[in-house]
């Protein structure tokens, strides 16, 4: 076995503890805990802990919360802590390069893509709505760059017709666990090879936005039910149902039938008892079909049981989204 490393530990939220549990699993040491200050949540605003915090203190660790890393009293107190390795995982502050060349073995960042596809903030649900194949985790060499620090280590998963955004976060997040721990052993013994990050390929997973959560039905249905999924748990896809929103958890792009092929976008054919018919596409003749969704007041439900429940408000010919002259091109 390796030789134990003393390992300073930054992340923030569910995705970053998967990867603490796995060290505070391994042989390793963690020395401290590096989370983003406590943040207002719920309906009362309460100060919140993060996750990662939760379970440093869960395990009693040591656990630092400097709003900025960039003063030089926070740096020389992360130096004091003897650190051989820094290890960030979602952590959501920039590491200034004073602070990555602290460690003598520098400072790795777990990443939830396959580099240098999908640099930035949200790489598990964009790689879902470009239909990506597969996905995985990449152990990066961090590097003053966004992302574009050499490769220790990659570790891949598919990414099937049904996948959603929460299902390969968390999938991802375990495989970060794993992944990290390998790393560290391997730097730890007979090292690791590094390799530079390809030209070719990078793309750029930007942040998330509630407003794009608003479906277009002129879409194509391809493009729409990757989208849902990638947005399910959140921010969640959803349409406009009158002056409602109806939320769309599960999605397929299916074949119209002859008589679906001319229809408005948006407007709901005759339905079978698993799934709701959305005509989409440019000109109509594309279908969606939602074979999950939530009404408002109501529970996410399959729509075999939202339509024994709610079949009115779900007749066929009812209109979904805005209309054409509401929308925006």
């Amino acid at each position: 076995m390796s030789r134990p490393l003393r390992v300073i530990f930054a992340g923030t939220p569910d995705f970053a503890a998967k990867s603490l549990t796995a060290l505070l699993a391994s042989h390793h040491d963690v020395v401290a805990v590096y989370t983003q200050p406590d943040r207002p949540a719920g309906r009362g605003r309460t100060l919140t802990p993060s996750p990662v915090k939760t379970l440093a203190l869960e395990h009693g660790l040591a656990v630092f919360q400097p709003a900025s890393l960039k003063a030089p009293e926070a740096q020389a107190e992360l130096a004091r802590h003897g650190a051989d390795i820094m290890v960030v995982v979602a952590y959501g502050l920039i590491l200034p390069r004073a602070v990555l060349e602290i460690p003598p073995l520098g400072c790795l960042n777990v990443h939830a893509s396959l580099l240098p596809r999908w640099r930035g903030a949200a790489p598990i649900q964009r790689a879902i709505e470009a239909g990506d194949a597969e996905s995985g985790v990449t152990i990066m060499q961090m590097d003053a760059g966004l992302d574009t620090g050499d490769m220790l280590l990659v570790k891949r998963t598919p990414i099937t017709p049904t996948t959603t955004g929460g299902e390969l976060h968390d999938r991802l997040a375990s495989l970060g666990g794993e992944a990290i721990v390998e790393a560290l052993d391997a730097l730890a013994g007979e090292g690791l090879d590094a390799t530079p990050q390809p030209e070719a390929g990078v793309t750029y997973a930007a942040k998330l936005s509630k407003a794009e959560a608003e479906l277009d039905f002129r879409r194509p249905a391809v493009e729409l039910a990757a989208r849902v999924r990638a947005f399910n748990p959140w921010p969640v896809a959803w349409c406009a149902l009158g002056d409602d929103r109806l939320r769309l958890l599960m999605a397929r792009a299916a074949s119209p039938t002859a008589d679906e092929a001319s229809c408005s976008p948006g407007s709901l054919l005759a339905h079978g008892p698993q799934a709701l018919r959305i005509a989409c596409g440019p000109t109509g003749d594309q279908v969606l079909e939602v074979t999950r969704a939530q009404l408002p007041g109501g529970k996410p439900l399959a729509v075999s049981e939202l339509l024994k429940a709610r079949a009115e408000r779900l007749a066929p010919g009812t209109r979904l989204g805005r209309t054409d002259e509401e929308a925006t091109p």
